[in-house]
């Protein structure tokens, strides 16, 4: 058989590990390189690829520029800290439309699940940052204003009078 570790991209590898340290922690908000690298290595049950550590210190995260990967699939949350890449982080322009999680065929079957599992930490994330954000949370507040009458209408009412 086949070790695990080498039926996968290396960024794919590095990705799991995250998840599944986000999934055994919920309450943690982000993990540290050597942390990462721990549970990459105990998923893999043997010694890690010498990719893996810089996967995880460069090549997947979204916020560094790319040299020379461009992964958007970790988020640098301080110096030496990482956590999965949700919708709504910046990240360096140069790695625009880069892949964010591995493709579902790309992964053994008993680790399709986190897929799943990342969609709804993703969009809760996405919600948290919107609620807390007092300039996001503005978005759709002004909905009402506009309940009674089409834009046009609206439009057209405060032109009256005009010449």
């Amino acid at each position: 058989m086949v070790p695990i570790a080498l039926q996968l991209r290396v960024a794919d590898e590095v990705w799991i590990a995250v998840a599944l340290l986000h999934r055994e922690h919920p309450d943690l908000p982000d993990f540290s390189i050597e942390e990462i690298m721990e549970r990459a290595g105990k998923e893999a049950g043997e010694p890690l690829r010498p990719g893996v550590r810089v996967h995880v210190n460069q090549h997947c995260v979204a916020n560094r520029p790319p040299n020379p990967a461009r992964y958007r699939m970790l988020f640098e949350t301080a110096s030496g800290r990482r956590r999965l890449f949700h919708d709504g982080d910046h990240y360096d322009a140069a790695r625009e439309g880069a892949k964010v999680v591995p493709a579902r065929e790309d992964i053994p079957s008993e680790y399709a699940a986190l897929l799943d599992w990342y969609r709804g930490w993703s969009q809760d994330r996405a919600e948290d940052r919107i609620k807390s954000d007092p300039i996001l949370a503005l978005r759709g507040s002004g909905k009402k204003l506009w309940a009674d009458e089409h834009a046009d209408e609206y439009v057209r009412r405060l032109r009256e009078g005009w010449e």
